[in-house]
């Protein structure tokens, strides 16, 4: 491969780090704590000072949903690109239809698991 195959993968990685370099330095220019407000040392939440107590704890049902969240989010990271792919692979005579039905499989009984388990059941 010649170099002017990765140049768009690195103008994507130029413009990715220069807005997330020009995001950042804003926040810092322009923020309410750059001006040496009083909400400085506290917590900052759209700009009204938080009252009470502001760390509460949260219950473990947000971290399941969370993490099952992750977990059937992170099937659509691979199905995806499969789905694009996967002409490519059937004109080379290569089945990977298999592979992903298995993974498919798998993710289902996850999901038959938790069901079963009450994971998903917001109320017990």
């Amino acid at each position: 491969m010649t170099s002017a195959a990765y140049l768009p993968f690195v103008i994507q990685a130029v413009l990715a780090a220069a807005i997330t370099g020009g995001v950042i330095a804003a926040s810092h220019l322009f923020g309410q704590r750059a001006h040496g407000s009083k909400i400085k040392d506290s917590a900052y939440e759209c700009g009204v000072p938080a009252e009470g107590v502001i760390h509460t704890r949260f219950s473990v049902k947000f971290y399941l949903t969370a993490l099952l969240f992750m977990l059937f989010d992170l099937e659509v990271v691979i199905l995806i690109p499969w789905t694009f792919i996967y002409r490519e692979f059937l004109a080379a005579n290569i089945s990977i239809l298999g592979p992903i039905m298995f993974f498919l499989g798998v993710l289902i009984l996850g999901l038959i698991y938790e069901i079963k388990k009450g994971a998903l059941q917001w109320e017990k």
